[in-house]
């Protein structure tokens, strides 16, 4: 019998990463610099053969548009496929409340609730990072992308 487990994928920027949870606990990180869409069949594919996925999460953003997109819609469609639930959280969960690229000098900030953006000279570097403990409560079940700004 399958290990029972929730998997978090932040696919924002480069690297991609995903996490394998046990009752909360991050058991399991995985890597890739490749393209989301070329690397994400493969990576849960191989996840299927290990574990029984009982939830899945995601970082909707703010961040790349494109990376936003089809990661919603790799884990939409697993989602709705096999019948497992889909959670959201913004981007800043997973780096510490930090800027995040927008464009030019323009980075999405988090004050109190409310992303916005703002014009910054000096931005201190952010990696993301999947949280050694998953705290259900920074989720949601609304899982729509977060793209934050229109189209230029």
């Amino acid at each position: 019998m399958l290990k029972g487990v929730d998997v978090v994928l932040v696919a924002l920027s480069s690297p991609i990463l995903i996490g394998v949870y046990e009752h909360n606990k991050l058991i399991n990180t995985i890597k890739s610099e490749e393209k989301s869409s070329d690397i994400l069949p493969k990576i849960f594919d191989e996840l299927f053969k290990k574990y029984k996925i009982e939830k899945l999460f995601y970082a909707n953003g703010p961040g790349s548009f494109m990376a936003i997109k089809v990661a919603y819609i790799f884990l939409k469609s697993i989602s709705i496929l096999k019948d497992i639930p889909l959670f959201a959280a913004d981007a800043f969960y997973f780096n510490e409340n930090n800027p995040i690229k927008a464009i030019g000098k323009l980075y999405f900030v988090k004050i109190s609730s409310e992303i916005k953006t703002q014009k910054l000279e000096t931005v201190p570097e952010a990696d993301f990072r999947l949280p050694n403990e998953l705290d259900y409560n920074e989720f949601s079940a609304t899982t729509t992308p977060l793209y934050m700004i229109g189209a230029v």
